[in-house]
């Protein structure tokens, strides 16, 4: 059900079968869809290309929420604290321009929002932020098989070595923000 107060947010995190995973579980996140956005080759994009680092694009994730449930600043709270956000174009071992923090906003509110939560947030941190902060362009919806990634793949060793730290940081630091079971 879509009423006023749905919003989407676009973000890149690193692989974006982690973030994925960290928003399906947020309360007030309807549906979390993975893609590409922020490339500069025309065209839809392929996995196989993006990983090339050619294209330019990043892997993100779009979220569509109830912000009269979860307001987009916390959002970009859980985001910026579930990722590190000091390592330019690069998560754990997950290198490359398609894997850099990223914060594509869908207009000047949520740009505001964004340049004040990166603020606030680096104050937290001791190296410095690199989170780009951008217009979202256009957002591809990456292929069926990287969608509820780690839902379908839980027993994969990538699954439990890297999104499974994700979750657990996110469970301990947000269990009032996530969804009941």
């Amino acid at each position: 059900m879509t009423t006023n107060s749905m919003q989407t947010a676009t973000l890149g995190g690193g692989c974006f079968w982690c973030t994925e995973a960290v928003f399906q579980e947020v309360r007030g996140v309807e549906h979390v869809v993975s893609g590409y956005s922020g490339g500069t080759v025309p065209g839809r994009p392929t996995y196989r290309e993006i990983c090339s680092g050619l294209t330019g694009h990043a892997e993100v994730i779009q979220i569509l929420f109830d912000a009269d449930v979860i307001t987009f600043e916390e959002i970009l709270v859980i985001f910026m604290t579930t990722h590190d956000p000091t390592t330019l174009n690069r998560q754990g071992a997950d290198r490359g321009t398609q894997y850099r923090s990223v914060i594509f906003y869908h207009n000047n509110e949520q740009k505001a929002v964004a340049e004040t939560v990166v603020k606030k947030v680096s104050l937290y941190y001791k190296n410095p932020i690199v989170t780009e902060i951008s217009p979202l362009d256009v957002f591809y919806e990456a292929e069926k098989e990287h969608q509820d990634y780690y839902r379908n793949h839980q027993t994969q060793g990538y699954c439990s070595f890297v999104i499974e730290p994700k979750l657990a940081k996110l469970r301990k630091l947000y269990a009032d923000k996530l969804k009941t079971n």
